[in-house]
């Protein structure tokens, strides 16, 4: 975050998180939703309050659909939907601001655009939209020597450093969680795979399934989920674990396994970490599905265990 940041001379103590708000009663705040199209967890007493939504999710229908914007569509990036909304007031504000002030906004919503389509190169993600924003924020660059894939690099790089950060950060890092069918999820993307991870608590597997634990514990998880992206050797690729905490979970861990055919899952390591029917580890092949495709699958496995 802060290799993106201090292209707009930010510092992410300038940003407001959830945890700073004061305790606001729902009819004195109106929402606008970004890279998400569902309150959930204790936000969900605002949602007669949400007046606007622009999500590349699957649609959970919980947004009104008078409401303005209300952009739900696939893309790789929802920071390209974001340009593409604003793109005309941004040209209109930014005819009298300086170019430096304008230069420095197109360098912060370049970068999410880059990072979600692997620089403009997944061809199972990137879609038109990611391309025009692309194309549109390149356009604010006024240094010539600007260079597009360097940028992305330097992001990349920075992106998959988590060697300082703890497990409870790994896992917060990149975190969202559900409630379905009397049941609470909760999915942490990691940018290193199991191997970097137990490797972390020095090869004591049993060390990191502790640390999930607390974590699961900590959020009141029914159900706790980790996917993986790493590209050993330059390969890339995914894996999936999924951890049932309590006998209703289980049912539901077991109607995930029978209809998840369309991730390619195969048996990690030979089960080496999965326990008892209760955790399983798998590669997923199926390359192009993210938490985006893997959530609705563990959440209808919820809501239809029995």
């Amino acid at each position: 975050m802060t290799a993106v940041l201090k292209n707009a001379d930010l510092l992410p103590s300038d940003l407001l998180t959830l945890s700073e708000l004061p305790d606001l009663r729902p009819e004195d705040t109106r929402w606008l939703l970004i890279d998400h199209n569902s309150l959930t967890g204790p936000l969900r007493k605002f949602e007669s309050q949400i007046i606007g939504c622009i999500d590349h999710h699957v649609d959970e229908g919980t947004i009104p659909r008078d409401v303005s914007p209300r952009i739900i569509e696939p893309c790789g990036s929802c920071m390209s939907l974001v340009v593409e909304e604003s793109r005309k007031l941004w040209e209109a504000v930014a005819a009298g601001s300086h170019h430096s002030e304008d230069e420095k906004l197109a360098r912060l919503a370049l970068a999410p655009v880059l990072i979600d389509t692997i620089n403009l190169t997944a061809k199972d993600k990137t879609k038109p939209k990611d391309r025009s924003a692309a194309e549109f924020l390149q356009g604010k660059m006024k240094d010539e020597k600007f260079d597009l894939k360097a940028y992305y690099r330097g992001i990349e790089v920075v992106k998959e450093d988590i060697s300082e950060l703890s497990f409870r950060d790994i896992f917060r890092k990149d975190y969202k969680e559900w409630t379905d069918g009397g049941l609470k999820l909760g999915i942490s993307c990691a940018v290193q795979n199991f191997d970097y991870l137990i490797h972390k608590t020095k090869g004591n597997a049993h060390e990191f399934f502790d640390k999930l634990g607390d974590w699961a514990e900590e959020r009141e998880l029914d159900i706790i989920s980790v996917m993986t992206t790493s590209h050993p050797g330059g390969e890339f690729q995914r894996h999936l674990l999924v951890w049932a905490r309590s006998d209703e979970a289980i049912a539901a861990m077991q109607k995930f396994a029978k209809i998840s055919d369309s991730l390619e899952l195969e048996t990690y390591e030979n089960g080496k970490h999965d326990k008892a029917g209760q955790r399983m580890t798998w590669r997923q092949k199926n390359l192009a599905a993210s938490r985006k495709q893997v959530s609705p699958l563990l959440r209808d496995a919820m809501k239809c265990r029995m």
